[in-house]
């Protein structure tokens, strides 16, 4: 942290705290956040912060992102996903973009004006990407899409998506490319499915993609040639899986800290909770997992900016800090009694929304076979 970041971390606290956590039950029951926050957040300068400057974005680093989604965390506002329109989306275009893609689409994501996604995901395929049905098929000077995605975030207000197709079926990974669609108007051929009803993450956007003849020009190829497409997603994923531990250490410690202020204040038997030896000891195996979790992200942070997170690293932070995340969580909601099984406690909605960071960005069981290959 430096004096750049903590200015950083203090508006978004206020903007999370004031603006976007006092509508988080509104977001809940009907699935998904109000687009205007988006716009909001680009106003002050927090929708695309890590965008070159050139592009409408701030200039910073992920170290940036990684202070808002801390931020974001500890204000209990989950809604509103800035790690997939800011600390993933506008990278595969920053990367592999055209300077004309570059202009045209970062723009408009830095400003929130549109929100991004990217269609990995598929019915019938998870993590090996390599086996995705979805196809570009080209004509002329246009791809015609077909297939359907699903869990795709910010999938029901996307107006980008990064779409992950076959433009050579034939072929495994050799044959997946990335091609953005410009979604917003809902063109013919792509049509939105339903908001996915989950056990956690109720606030946050979380939809089916249908793409049935969908027209995108070849211009909106990511990358140089076909069939980079695999090869852009690896390259990526280590920042996504790092994003994933970034908001597992801020659970981490927010759960800690929540269950520390209630079992002081909590009277039972006579005594507040946090007298008893079975709660210290909880709370202080809890702050060590913490402490460890916190100096393993912040290396890691300290490590891809200098351009030196390599893959099995990445895989050993995303899948350890989320395991210590559900265990920890799970271990301070008990402290809380019935009253961590209420969903008016934040240590209830953490508890459901953790599960998920065990699965998405890869699953940790693909997670220890990368971190085992290198063993």
């Amino acid at each position: 942290m430096d004096d750049d970041l903590r200015a950083v971390a203090e508006l978004a606290r206020t903007f999370f705290t004031k603006e976007v956590a006092p509508r988080e039950q509104e977001f809940a029951a009907q699935g998904y956040p109000d687009r205007k926050l988006y716009q909001r957040a680009g106003e002050l300068g927090l929708a695309g912060m890590s965008i070159p400057e050139e592009y409408g974005g701030g200039g910073g680093t992920f170290a940036h992102e990684a202070v808002l989604l801390t931020e974001q965390i500890r204000a209990g506002a989950p809604s509103l996903q800035f790690a997939v329109h800011s600390a993933i989306i506008p990278h595969y275009i920053v990367h592999y973009g055209t300077e004309e893609q570059k202009q045209r689409w970062l723009p408009k994501l830095a400003s929130g004006e549109w929100v991004g996604a990217i269609a990995m995901t598929e019915p019938g395929t998870g993590s090996d990407l390599q086996s995705i049905t979805t196809k570009a098929i080209p004509d002329g000077d246009e791809y015609v899409i077909s297939g359907a995605k699903t869990f795709i975030t910010n999938g029901y207000l996307a107006d980008l998506v990064i779409i992950a197709a076959k433009t050579d079926p034939t072929e495994g990974a050799k044959g997946v490319s990335l091609i953005v669609a410009e979604v917003g108007d809902n063109p013919e051929g792509f049509q939105r499915g339903r908001l996915l009803q989950k056990i956690g993450q109720h606030s946050q956007d979380t939809a089916e993609l249908f793409f049935d003849g969908l027209r995108v020009p070849k211009s909106n190829l990511i990358g140089t040639e076909e069939g980079q497409g695999f090869f852009q997603l690896m390259m990526q994923l280590p920042q996504e899986r790092l994003i994933i531990a970034v908001a597992a250490i801020g659970v981490i410690e927010a759960a800690v800290e929540l269950a520390t202020a209630y079992t002081k204040e909590r009277q039972a038997f006579g005594k507040p909770l946090f007298a008893m030896q079975n709660t210290r000891f909880e709370l202080a195996d809890c702050a060590t997992i913490a402490r460890v979790g916190r100096v393993f992200v912040d290396d890691c942070i300290a490590k891809h900016l200098r351009g030196e997170l390599d893959v099995s690293t990445a895989a050993m932070a995303k899948s350890w800090l989320s395991e210590q995340q559900c265990a920890v969580v799970d271990r301070c909601l008990q402290l809380f009694g019935g009253y961590g099984y209420m969903l008016e406690y934040p240590i209830a909605r953490m508890f459901t929304d953790s599960r998920v960071q065990k699965i998405y960005g890869g699953a940790n069981e693909v997670m220890k076979e990368l971190v085992s290959r290198t063993l």
